[in-house]
């Protein structure tokens, strides 16, 4: 099949973000779309490493049979065999590329409504695919159109990996640590209503999942829980079955957000200080990884555990990147992405929620008691503010802080002491992205407060 169709520039400069592929369906992205970045990134995979096949699948989302199905024509095209995985969440593709050392791409949107969809890449042993690592070469591909392979056509087959993947979800905990609890589970109609319950068979937890049938038209509400909106029937759930743990999973499964017994939601900071609590008793010394917007308590209590704390830009790209290099044995973000040393260095959100719930059996106390050590200040979450020119607005902010410590590592981190803050431009859209923390919620309100005016000031001329 010839795949040498050039695609329009202002089509792929839509969908072709920072980490993956993104956008709307049928207007955005369509089966020549996907066909055509099968086939580039068959030959990027190809060239880059060798690869002789790629791994695919998909999340619940109506379209992906289709995108997947022409996907897998445009890297059969350039010589390679396709591995079919199926319905799979996305951190069970990442296992699959680490356990069978092949590329791998995964259709879903994560968390966006039902009428997107897109694409995350991976080489062999889960390496990222980003903008910088892989993404823009096979954009340019895509917009040249790649040429037939002169060899045959690869082929095609399938394979089940959800039994191995939920055995290797379990490894990372000690089994025989494990109480008996009550789990629920809102899986948002997405792709956790097919791993969740693998993960959970055979382990001494009464679980029940909440909207567990796969249907990528999202009836019940928003597979999107860092909107803590969208954790309401979680929360009620809990607190009408007096459950001990409540998870809730967004689209494609691979991030998790906990919820403690009193249905009150933990912060992925928090998640991320009491993993590496956990890994660092099993592992002293270890090495692990926090994003710059991640509450100062992570470091803190790393170094407390007798752990090196590293700050990382954010995103999945750079977090492996520096977890390649340093050899950690964990990162966390405060967006509730969770990576794993053992894990290809890859992320799941099911391998965080397994540490969380052994801690919790392991102290024997609710996990509203347990997690008061791990949260030291107050945040403001993610606040997002529109500018017309945001590089403008982040230097008249810096300048507003002359005698603090600043640094340049992910937009603008401002540290004066007692409170501190960060500043970054969106990669995609005219935003300001502003997190802050202080000691108590009224210096924190009266410092978002603060921030914001300088944010909205009008820019001189």
């Amino acid at each position: 099949m010839d795949v040498r169709v050039p695609v329009l520039m202002d089509v792929l400069d839509a969908v072709f973000k920072a980490y993956d592929v993104r956008g709307t369906v049928p207007d955005q992205l369509d089966a020549g779309l996907c066909r055509s970045m099968g086939a580039a990134f068959a030959r990027y995979a190809a060239d880059t490493e060798g690869a002789g096949r790629v791994l695919v699948g998909r999340d619940m989302r109506p379209s992906g049979v289709e995108f997947a199905a022409a996907f897998a024509e445009g890297a059969q095209s350039q010589g390679l065999d396709v591995v079919d995985l199926g319905l799979a969440s996305t951190d069970l593709v990442y296992f699959a590329s680490g356990r069978l050392d092949a590329p791998a791409a995964m259709f879903t949107a994560s968390h966006n409504p039902s009428h997107y969809n897109g694409i995350k890449f991976c080489l062999s042993a889960a390496r990222a695919v980003g903008q910088d690592t892989g993404l823009d070469r096979i954009k340019a591909m895509v917009r040249s159109g790649v040429s037939p392979a002169p060899a045959e056509p690869g082929t095609l087959s399938g394979r089940d990996l959800l039994d191995d993947f939920a055995a290797h979800v379990r490894s990372f905990i000690d089994l025989a640590a494990l109480q008996p609890l009550k789990v629920v589970a809102d899986t948002a109609n997405g792709m956790g209503g097919l791993v969740v319950p693998a993960v959970f068979a055979g382990l001494p937890f009464e679980l029940e999942v909440l909207f567990g049938e796969l249907d990528g038209s999202f009836p019940n509400h928003p597979a999107d829980p860092i909107q803590v909106e969208n954790q309401a029937d979680l929360r009620r759930r809990v607190l009408d079955t007096g459950a001990d743990v409540g998870l809730a999973f967004d689209g494609d499964a691979d991030r998790v957000f906990v919820v403690d017994e009193r249905g009150e939601p933990i912060s992925g900071s928090t998640t991320t200080a009491m993993v590496a609590a956990g890994i660092l008793a099993k592992e002293p010394g270890a090495t692990v990884l926090h994003n710059c917007i991640c509450s100062k308590a992570v470091p803190e209590i790393v170094r407390e555990r007798g752990g090196t704390p590293i700050r990382t830009k954010v995103g999945h790209s750079f977090i492996k990147e520096v977890m390649a290099d340093t050899g950690a044995a964990f990162g966390g973000e405060h967006s509730a992405h969770y990576y794993f040393r053992d894990n290809w260095r890859a992320d799941s959100g099911l391998i965080a929620a397994m540490h969380v719930l052994e801690q919790r059996c392991r102290a024997g106390r609710p996990l509203s008691e347990l997690r008061v050590p791990f949260e030291r200040y107050a945040a403001s979450g993610e606040i997002n503010t529109q500018v017309p020119d945001p590089r403008a607005v982040v230097e008249r902010v810096a300048g507003a802080f002359p005698d603090a410590d600043q640094d340049r590592l992910d937009g603008l981190t401002v540290d004066l002491g007692a409170w501190w803050f960060n500043l970054r431009p969106s990669n995609t859209e005219p935003l300001l992205r502003l997190n802050l923390e202080a000691p108590t919620r009224e210096e924190c309100d009266a410092h978002v407060a603060e921030l914001l005016r300088l944010i909205t000031a009008p820019t001189a001329p």
